[in-house]
C-alpha cells in the first residue's frame, strides 16, 4: 500500500500532462495512425496502460475511458475498457488486502459494539453493498476498491460486482469517447458531467433500488418477525 501510495504521489506530480485531454487532443492523429497499423498491439498496450492507471490510482482513469471509446469505438471500447479497470482494481484490492486489509478485517470480526455492528451489517449485504458503491457516480473507483478489501470481501465477489457494476457508466463514458472525434473538430472539450445527466442518472440510481432492495426486503421481514 505504501508503494501505491508514493506512486499515485509521483503520478499526480509527473504525469498529470501526459494522462490528460489535451494530450490526448494533440496526439490523436498518432494514434489513431498506430491503431490502423497495430490493432492487436494497440489493444494490449491501451489495456496495461489503463491497468497500471488504475492499480496505482494514477491521474487519468477518465481520460483512458474516453481514449478507450475513441480508439475502438463504443464497443468493443467499453469491454476493453471495463476488463482493464476490473484487473487494476483487483491489484489494488489484493494489495490492500495483503497490507493491512486482512488484518483489520480480523479485527472488526473479532470487536464488539459499533464496530462489529458495521461489519455484520456489509457482511449480510455483501452484494447489495458491493454493487451500489459501483453504480453511484458519487463514490471514488479507488474508494471501492479499498473498502471490500478493509471488510474481508471475498476475491470472486469483488471481481463479479466491479466487472459489472461498473458497465452502466463505463459504457456511457466510452460512447463519449467514440464522439470525440466530432468534439475535436469543434475545438470543444468532451461534456463529462453527462452521468449526472437525468436521462442517464435516473437508470443509475433504479440500479442502484434494485440493488437496495435485497436488504429492504431483510429489514421489513426482521421488523415483522419474519
Amino acid at each position: 500500500m505504501i508503494l501505491i501510495a508514493v506512486v499515485a504521489v509521483l503520478g499526480v506530480v509527473f504525469l498529470r500532462d501526459y494522462l490528460s485531454f489535451e494530450a490526448l487532443r494533440e496526439n490523436r492523429q498518432e494514434l489513431l495512425a498506430f491503431r490502423d497499423q497495430n490493432y492487436l498491439v494497440s489493444v494490449l498496450v491501451f489495456m496495461a496502460a489503463y491497468i497500471v492507471i488504475v492499480a496505482f490510482s494514477l491521474p487519468g482513469s477518465a481520460v483512458s475511458t474516453l481514449t478507450g471509446g475513441f480508439l475502438f469505438g463504443t464497443f468493443p471500447g467499453a469491454l476493453f475498457n471495463v476488463t482493464a479497470a476490473t484487473i487494476g482494481a483487483v491489484a489494488i484490492f489484493l494489495a490492500a488486502r495483503w497490507g493491512m486489509g486482512a488484518r483489520l478485517a480480523d479485527r472488526m470480526e473479532e470487536g464488539t459494539g459499533t464496530i462489529k455492528r458495521i461489519k455484520d451489517g456489509i457482511d449480510e449485504n455483501q452484494w447489495s453493498m458491493l454493487f451500489i458503491i459501483r453504480l453511484v457516480p458519487a463514490v471514488p473507483f479507488f474508494v471501492a476498491n479499498l473498502i471490500p478489501a478493509m471488510v474481508g470481501v471475498p476475491l470472486s465477489r469483488f471481481v463479479v460486482s466491479t466487472f459489472f457494476g461498473i458497465i452502466p457508466a463505463g459504457v456511457v463514458f466510452t460512447s463519449v469517447g467514440a464522439g470525440l472525434g466530432e468534439v475535436f473538430e469543434r475545438g470543444e472539450s468532451p461534456d463529462l458531467g453527462i452521468i449526472f445527466e437525468p436521462a442517464i442518472l435516473l437508470p443509475l440510481l433504479g440500479l442502484c433500488a434494485l440493488a437496495l432492495l435485497p436488504v429492504m426486503i431483510k429489514a421489513l421481514r426482521g421488523r415483522k418477525g419474519i
